[in-house]
């Protein structure tokens, strides 16, 4: 049985079927919203969800308990680094040479 077909019970009651939007079709294929594990791959999907106006930044933040100073990061290293740039183990690479020596003079 197709989704635009009614569905019939034994007893000839309609079974109602709901349509998922396409807009929660989209949001169903994001990395769910319990994600610990963030790989180059879904921190980029979760950006371009943003960009394509798909979710907005605030809705993000909150959906993946993401900072807005995190999630800003992965922005700006997308753009000047590309996906690898979001590679967790390369972040000392591309972190901005102030920032890195704000580190060392920390510890």
């Amino acid at each position: 049985m197709t989704q635009t077909q009614s569905a019939l019970t034994g007893h000839g009651e309609q079974v109602k079927i709901v349509r998922i939007s396409d807009r929660q079709k989209e949001i169903d294929r994001l990395p769910p919203a319990d994600t610990q594990r963030w790989v180059m791959r879904r921190k980029a999907q979760v950006v371009a969800a943003v960009r394509s106006g798909l979710l907005t930044f605030e809705e993000v933040c909150e959906r993946y308990r993401l900072s807005e100073e995190e999630f800003k990061s992965w922005i700006e290293l997308l753009d000047h680094h590309g996906v690898r740039g979001l590679r967790a183990t390369r972040m000392q690479e591309y972190r901005p040479v102030d920032e890195r020596s704000r580190d060392i003079a920390a510890e």
